[in-house]
């Protein structure tokens, strides 16, 4: 379900200078990176890029989900860890991007995990997001 601008609790604003390869900045600063193509796209690979940007968001983002399932079952996420592995690929539209969720979740069982992994992906603004336009496995 989509939100209105109304509903809006919180905005940031990035402005991208010259692409992929160039740099990346918050209006408030807070972020200000150098972007390059990766050296398997043909790119130096020195700065980071916009996978790896996503891979950061939607981990940290994950994770806060993950924490709020967790606390309407009463599970432990004590010392636990999300990684998300974004990847680049050609489709039939020119390109698209795939990603791998995992999260490793010491202090709960196997099952519990999985239970907790599964229900964060229905809750994570980022998952939203991509639901029907980017395969996202959860592992």
């Amino acid at each position: 379900m989509s939100i209105q601008q109304s509903d809006v609790l919180y905005t940031t604003v990035a402005t991208a200078h010259n692409g992929r390869d160039g740099r990346v900045a918050t209006d408030d600063g807070s972020l200000d990176v150098v972007v390059n193509p990766p050296k398997e796209l043909g790119g130096s690979g020195a700065g980071t890029n916009p996978e790896q940007l996503f891979a950061a968001g939607y981990s940290a983002c994950f994770q806060g989900a993950l924490g709020v399932v967790a606390r309407g079952l009463n599970a432990d996420l004590t010392g636990s860890t999300v990684t998300a592995r974004v990847g680049l690929g050609k489709n039939e539209d020119g390109f698209g991007i795939i990603v791998e969720i995992s999260a490793a979740i010491p202090a709960v069982d196997a099952a519990t995990a999985r239970d907790l992994l599964e229900r964060a992906h229905q809750v994570c603004p980022y998952s939203k997001a991509t639901r029907g336009d980017v395969t996202v496995t959860l592992v």
